[in-house]
């Protein structure tokens, strides 16, 4: 652990293990036969539709690997060539504080981190799994969205910040969602990294269609974010291997070739630009998480190369949109200067996905990552940038 810093510490990436009730709780029985456990070889797996889903191995999260066991992995520094598994070593079993939100305050006080914005973990494959059915798709995330709501809070003591989803399949349903949402206090909501799905094909969810939704959080002054997902992008895979289910713990050096993460969500940001939404709306503010930056550079090339194109077609210039509308927390393995060179440090937070393995063991130890960076823009990543989006200001 490190000493302490001058400021306190926000966290924009911290993760909470359901429990199985997560969902079950509040879910409509109608739907017990289309989302539920079952047992397989011993072992409780999630069935979708009558399909068992392998994107979360062990969905019940009654063992899960120890925070940072695959940070080596994810920075390149596996010169064993060690498995996931190898990797993981011994599982560990999730402690109430990673479970229940009363209990975790304590572990901010331990890692000397002053508040943090708490995601699921189950959500991605919720979303992915369930597009075939909007009704489900909704009644699940509303599920799980008040059972958040009981046991971790949307500002729990003003220190922890819990994530509800929301999917704009529905808008009626994605709208009363929301404004829910704000009467529990929400201070951010998540949308996937994706187009919005159709059952005639997915849209941009940057259109006029969807202004309803932009509207209310642009009134509200709460924050977007837009958290790495199963994005469906995993077509893009099974063109190129075959397979029938993108399975992101499994090694395959050709699937990471293809970073479908930085391309679900530099789409996402592409659309939601090139379709004015921030034309419309200049205040909104959007949060990447946990998708990195290493797509940041060739998203802002692109956009500068699209706008010499075709000006007529952008109300302002695309790139001075990006640096004024969106946020980017970087992965501990990127390399933070060069992330410096395309972005302003205002623009920047500090996300450390614990207790996930892909992240620290320890918060703090992103320190580490930033010794080229002033104090002062060290306490604009780690601390005034978040603190004032939770505040809703807008600079």
């Amino acid at each position: 652990m490190t000493t302490a810093l001058p400021f306190p510490v926000y966290d924009a990436d911290n993760h909470f293990y359901e429990p199985e009730d997560a969902i079950f709780r509040h879910l409509p029985k109608k739907w017990a036969n289309d989302f539920k456990f079952v047992e397989v070889n011993g072992r409780k797996r999630l069935a979708i539709n009558n399909r068992i889903s392998d994107y979360i191995p062990n969905p019940t999260f009654d063992r899960v690997a120890a925070p940072g066991s695959h940070v080596k992995y994810y920075k390149a520094e596996n010169t064993e060539g060690l498995s996931m598994r190898e990797l993981t070593g011994k599982p560990v079993t999730p402690p109430s504080a990673w479970r229940y939100g009363r209990d975790r305050i304590a572990v901010l006080d331990e890692h000397q981190v002053h508040a943090a914005v708490m995601f699921p973990t189950l959500f991605s494959v919720i979303e992915h799994g369930l597009a075939y059915n909007h009704e489900l798709l909704h009644d699940a995330l509303h599920a799980l969205n008040m059972w958040v709501s009981e046991e971790w809070g949307f500002a729990y003591k003003d220190r922890i910040f819990a994530v509800p989803v929301i999917n704009l399949a529905d808008m009626d349903r994605a709208t009363a969602e929301l404004d829910w949402l704000l009467a529990q206090g929400a201070r951010t909501v998540n949308l996937r990294p994706s187009p919005v799905p159709g059952y005639r094909g997915g849209r941009s969810p940057g259109l006029k269609d969807f202004d309803a939704f932009w509207a209310r959080i642009n009134e509200a002054k709460i924050f977007v974010s837009i958290h790495a997902s199963n994005s469906d992008y995993d077509h893009l895979i099974n063109m190129w291997t075959g397979g029938a289910e993108w399975l992101p713990f499994e090694s395959n050096p050709l699937v990471n070739c293809l970073r479908i993460i930085e391309r679900a969500i530099s789409d996402t940001i592409a659309a939601l630009i090139c379709d004015g939404l921030f034309d419309r709306f200049p205040d909104l503010r959007i949060v990447s998480v946990e998708n990195g930056a290493k797509w940041v550079g060739s998203l802002i090339e692109t956009l500068e190369h699209v706008y010499g194109q075709m000006p007529q077609k952008f109300r302002s210039d695309p790139v001075e949109t990006f640096h004024r509308n969106i946020f980017v927390t970087p992965f501990v393995e990127d390399n933070w200067d060069v992330v410096g060179q395309h972005m302003q440090t205002n623009r920047i937070l500090f996300g450390s996905d614990y207790p996930h393995p892909e992240g620290t063991e320890h918060p703090l130890d992103f320190l580490q990552e930033l010794t080229s960076f002033t104090m002062a823009q060290k306490e604009q990543i780690m601390s005034s940038n978040l603190k004032g989006l939770l505040e809703g200001k807008r600079d």
